[in-house]
């Protein structure tokens, strides 16, 4: 079903840096991070983002730029601009992920045929704060993210909808034992490989290893396909995290 009202594309960047550009003399370096902040800064208008360093926690990423725009086009000149720029030719976009917000479709009450004439709703049990209840996405600022594509089983999608709705019912009951650990879902259908990109900001790690380690155990889990590579991301300033680069 088609949604209504505000929606925003989302995008995550993960870049890795050519081990040439550690060679050049450090004003060159110096220049060339100042010219990058300074194109990122210049979209601050257009486009919500958050830098993440990733020197110790991958060996295919050096920092990653979190992304969110009500426009596909702010997203598309900031990349390009950021091409033109001298840290640019030293760079590789290693992963790359876009996404769309909705609304999720396991928060909302049923519609079910009213006796007579009109629709009627079956009230169901809503957590306060529930994941998904709104189309537009909010980057909290925690210390930690992690991110990952995720991709479910063509099984799936033939279950019935209150098949579904039962599963995630647990899935949302196992989440909000860990209050600490806030989920950013975006919807990736049609628009990259991956047809959901999970992000997860938290200021403690291990409570999000707990709460994985948790949900491997519901009911829904033999329905994922695919949800790696995954990223842990620690938020610094983009000017710290290109410092990280050497």
């Amino acid at each position: 079903m088609a949604q209504q009202g505000s929606r925003d594309f989302v995008k995550y960047s993960f870049f890795k840096v050519s081990p040439e550009w550690r060679r050049l003399p450090p004003g060159e370096r110096q220049y060339s991070k100042n010219e990058f902040a300074d194109v990122v800064a210049e979209f601050s208008d257009r486009v919500t983002m958050a830098s993440y360093s990733l020197t110790g926690t991958r060996g295919d990423v050096d920092f990653m730029l979190w992304k969110i725009s009500p426009t596909l086009e702010a997203v598309n000149e900031l990349l390009a601009q950021l091409n033109r720029t001298q840290l640019g030719k030293f760079l590789g976009m290693s992963h790359s992920y876009l996404a769309m917000t909705r609304r999720s479709p396991y928060i909302d009450p049923p519609v079910v045929p009213p006796s007579q004439g009109g629709t009627e709703r079956v009230d169901q049990h809503q957590h306060v704060g529930q994941e998904g209840a709104s189309s537009t996405m909010r980057i909290i600022g925690r210390k930690y993210l992690f991110v990952y594509p995720f991709v479910k089983t063509h099984a799936w999608y033939q279950l019935s909808n209150e098949e579904r709705q039962g599963m995630m019912n647990e899935h949302f009951v196992i989440g909000h034992r860990y209050p600490e650990v806030k989920i950013s879902t975006a919807y990736s259908f049609g628009l990259d490989d991956q047809e959901f990109v999970l992000g997860f900001e938290t200021d403690d790690p291990g409570s999000f290893l707990d709460l994985v380690a948790e949900l491997r155990e519901s009911k829904v889990r033999p329905y994922t396909l695919r949800d790696t590579p995954i990223f842990t991301c620690v938020s610094k300033p983009l000017r710290v995290c290109l410092d990280d680069l050497g």
